[in-house]
């Protein structure tokens, strides 16, 4: 129940951090994208349909998820600063990074030795 309940509580956190994402592309005049062929084509994670792993290969997929998505905020926050000089985005991108890493290391809590 446990993580049932942290994996709900990412789910949420990453739901509206989708949101936010959509705010800050509209906010810069972009349009978002928002169909889940669209989500898919755009995503760097992929899928594995079929296979459901055990709960110990679950994890370290999770975890694995987050640690690919901080290296790409990374990138994008310093070209959000260095090549596009846009400060407000590089710390928008900051503060995701940080709850993925944060995401990543409560799932890491859980590894078994």
């Amino acid at each position: 129940m446990e993580l049932h309940l942290l994996f709900e509580a990412q789910y949420n956190e990453v739901a509206l951090s989708i949101d936010e994402v959509a705010e800050r592309i509209s906010t810069l005049g972009g349009v978002a994208i928002g169909t889940t062929s669209e989500f898919a084509s755009a995503s760097q994670l992929k899928e594995t349909p079929g296979k459901v792993p055990e709960i110990q290969g679950m994890l370290k997929e999770l975890v694995g998820d987050h640690e690919k998505i901080v290296r790409a905020l990374r990138k994008g926050i310093d070209d959000a600063d260095k090549k596009y000089s846009d400060a407000g985005t590089a710390d928008f991108l900051t503060g995701l990074m940080q709850k993925h890493e944060k995401a990543a290391w409560k799932l890491r809590k859980y590894f078994k030795d």
